[in-house]
């Protein structure tokens, strides 16, 4: 936000700077602004993505509490009940047993909501800590790492990975493919599938039809990368191409269409490891 209030004193500072420096250097100072301020939008776009994940955790929060008072309203009627039955007649006998057996049901699923709820947040704060550890400050300004029910998703920037309009994988990538490489190497028996995405501008290259083909052999030689250069077991991965059908921002932008031209590394356990890793994930305090 600072950045974007700052804009409007360089673009004065430009303006006064264009009658004191040469054609060339002003022409630079105006280039500097455009990037400043369409990495402001960029800033922009990331904070209301974060803001529209937040809520969509809020949500998911917001649903377990609801259940949980559901359930604390449910055991207040049954206490309610018991106690009419301990002050009725000896009909009222006949019940006590099934409704204190009802109280403890209901006492017990109470518990199971909340363990979900705890185990569902430690999880995930698990394996981010986890798959981030090896990434430094400026590989995670293009690499983002989300974790979605248990679901690794591990999303790479095109400027990053490949030239534009090209589908193989450029050398400054190796680096990064690296550490993700040894990411997946730790995860040793869960699925990997590379995803390919593009933004809606259509591919006028040799040999490549349109985005659906961009997008599948951009998957493929990430695939090929992990296999034959980093080792990584051919037999757990699967590529994929989504085209353009698959967008996380808004196409009619320049950021937009930069968040949409990704490769995502999509790393599932299966059944038996997502328990475990619930059975790993540390207990917090109940209230």
């Amino acid at each position: 936000m600072k950045l974007y209030k700052s804009i409007p004193i360089m673009l004065f500072t430009l303006t006064l700077a264009a009658g004191c420096v040469s054609n060339k250097k002003y022409a630079e100072l105006q280039d500097t602004y455009a990037k400043l301020r369409e990495r402001n939008q960029e800033l922009s776009n990331k904070y209301q993505d974060s803001q529209r994940e937040l809520s969509g955790s809020t949500s998911r929060v917001k649903s377990l509490e609801e259940q949980i008072a559901s359930e604390k309203a449910n055991v207040t009627a049954l206490q309610e009940a018991l106690n009419k039955c301990l002050n009725s007649s000896s009909q009222g006998n006949v019940n006590i047993s099934k409704l204190v057996d009802e109280i403890n049901s209901s006492n017990k699923y109470i518990k199971q909501l909340v363990n979900a709820k705890n185990k569902s947040d430690s999880l995930n704060m698990v394996l981010t800590n986890n798959l981030t550890r090896s990434l430094s400050r400026e590989e995670l300004g293009d690499v983002d790492v989300q974790v979605l029910k248990g679901v690794v998703y591990i999303s790479l920037a095109d400027n990053m990975l490949y030239k534009s309009g090209s589908y193989e994988v450029s050398d400054k990538a190796g680096e990064t493919l690296s550490k993700i490489a040894k990411i997946i190497k730790d995860y040793d028996t869960y699925d990997v599938l590379i995803e390919g995405n593009t933004d809606n501008v259509p591919i006028s290259q040799p040999n490549i039809r349109n985005n659906w083909d961009l997008s599948a052999l951009r998957a493929s030689s990430v695939v090929q990368v992990l296999q034959n250069k980093y080792a990584v077991d051919p037999k757990r991965l699967t590529a994929g191409g989504r085209g353009e059908f698959n967008p996380i921002a808004d196409n009619s932008t320049a950021g937009g269409k930069a968040k949409n031209r990704r490769t995502q590394i999509i790393i599932t356990p299966k059944l038996d490891q997502f328990m475990d890793l619930i059975g790993k994930a540390p207990e917090q305090s109940q209230k």
